[in-house]
């Protein structure tokens, strides 16, 4: 990981202090909204980077209406893969929209625009998937990874990062990174056992929640479940609708898209998002 220190890429301090936050739901993905000059990705113009994050910092500040105390972002990702610590780990960002959406998550901003660079580089979706990982590991972010726009009425982040943050937000050539506390064990049999009980009944919201909590943060981090149901531990109408739908995307039609986990989705779904399936 290539982190530029807000020392390093030249700062100014906050306009008042920033607000501590101990954890999020996950983090958001975002572009400038503006052009970025194309070039900017050739090697020899990494020198202005620091700049232009300067720049957005500068932007920020003079940006009366919003009343921003700093740069939004948690981190900024330049073209060639270097990460720029924005308000950084552990701190309130305002990008998101309004406050509680800036509560529920981070902010990463992808050095591209509207025009222009319109299609990050490999090493920037490098960069934004360090990013995203240092969240987890050391800011307390939670399994999720969606676009600004979701949940939000904007454009942000942009076609080509918001069709990446769909797919789970892949390194170039390689499946997802893991989540946090990979390893987390679950039973298929409690899970299948509570897909199957009848979600209008007192047993549909107690069945085994601590195997079902695990495989509705997935879901939601697919982006096939409304997050307001991603903790709830029950395996309602909802959350079979979106199992079904996961099945579907991995190719199964029919009867074997029936909202009911089997063994090889359900194993495929952990191990893109950090939990191991028993028997």
């Amino acid at each position: 990981m290539h982190l530029v220190t807000r020392a390093d890429w030249g700062a100014k301090p906050p306009r008042s202090p920033l607000v501590h936050i101990a954890s999020t739901r996950g983090v958001k993905v975002h572009y400038e909204g503006a052009p970025v000059p194309a070039d900017l990705a050739k090697p020899e113009n990494h020198p202005k980077c620091a700049g232009r994050v300067r720049a957005i910092q500068a932007d920020h500040l003079a940006n009366r209406k919003e009343n921003y105390s700093d740069i939004a972002y948690s981190f900024v990702v330049c073209p060639h893969g270097h990460v720029f610590e924005g308000r950084g780990l552990h701190k309130l960002q305002g990008a998101n929209g309004n406050r509680q959406l800036n509560l529920n998550h981070y902010s990463v901003c992808a050095m591209v625009g509207d025009s222009g660079l319109t299609h990050p580089t490999n090493a920037q979706l490098d960069g934004t998937r360090d990013a995203i990982d240092l969240l987890r590991e050391k800011g307390g972010a939670g399994a999720e990874i969606k676009g600004h726009r979701d949940g939000f009425a904007t454009e942000c982040p942009g076609e080509p990062l918001h069709a990446w943050v769909k797919k789970g937000a892949p390194r170039p050539g390689g499946a997802p990174s893991p989540p946090p506390h990979t390893g987390i064990r679950i039973s298929l049999s409690h899970v299948i056992t509570a897909a199957r009980s009848d979600p209008n009944a007192a047993q549909g919201h107690t069945t085994f929640p601590a195997d079902v909590r695990p495989v509705e943060a997935a879901l939601v981090a697919e982006g096939l479940l409304d997050p307001s149901l991603g903790d709830d531990g029950s395996f309602g109408s909802q959350t079979l609708d979106a199992y079904a739908s996961y099945q579907r995307r991995q190719g199964l039609t029919g009867a074997d898209a029936d909202g009911i986990p089997g063994k090889s989705t359900l194993t495929t779904l952990g191990s893109r998002h950090g939990f191991i399936v028993a028997a």
